[in-house]
């Protein structure tokens, strides 16, 4: 084992003991919110929602990519889910260039060669949280009813608007 997690096992052991259960599977709230990745982000907390209110799925840039979409069919099947928020933000990377762009950053940070690796990336941020949504709300594996809004968070103000 190595002591590279130790500190983070610690803080387990602390969370551990005030960590509230039970709790259920299901989503309280019925929401799933799809968002970035990006660590200036607390998904729930954003819209006052608390730890066992929703599902989260945390992709590069709050894309809505295929494991989100599988995420998503499951959330409004199994999981009790009827709304779901795709959020992306502002000053996000993946919004800063395509993915010939993000390659290159890459390189010039770490002389790392991703090769053809696809990220994502789409600096028209505001057209691409259109385009995951329609794609979400013409997914026809989601469950009947469910309703689809895009919405992109301002870092900087820590304020929602819905674009779509």
């Amino acid at each position: 084992m190595t002591t590279a997690f130790g500190d983070l096992l610690l803080g387990n052991q602390r969370y551990a003991r005030s960590a509230p259960r039970p709790l259920q599977g299901i989503a309280r709230a019925g929401v799933t919110i799809v968002t970035c990745m990006d660590s200036r982000l607390d998904p729930l907390g954003m819209v006052g929602l608390r730890l066992w209110d929703a599902k989260v799925i945390r992709t590069p840039g709050g894309h809505v990519t295929a494991d989100a979409v599988v995420g998503c069919i499951l959330s409004t099947h199994l999981l009790h889910v009827h709304r779901i928020l795709v959020v992306q933000h502002t000053r996000c990377a993946m919004a800063s260039g395509d993915d010939g762009a993000l390659r290159a950053k890459v390189a010039a940070a770490t002389l790392a060669d991703l090769g053809s690796l696809t990220i994502g990336a789409d600096p028209d941020q505001r057209a691409r949280l259109q385009a995951d949504t329609t794609m979400l709300r013409d997914q026809p594996l989601l469950a009947e009813g469910v309703v689809v809004g895009g919405f992109l968070y301002d870092v900087d103000t820590a304020r929602l608007e819905q674009v779509s």
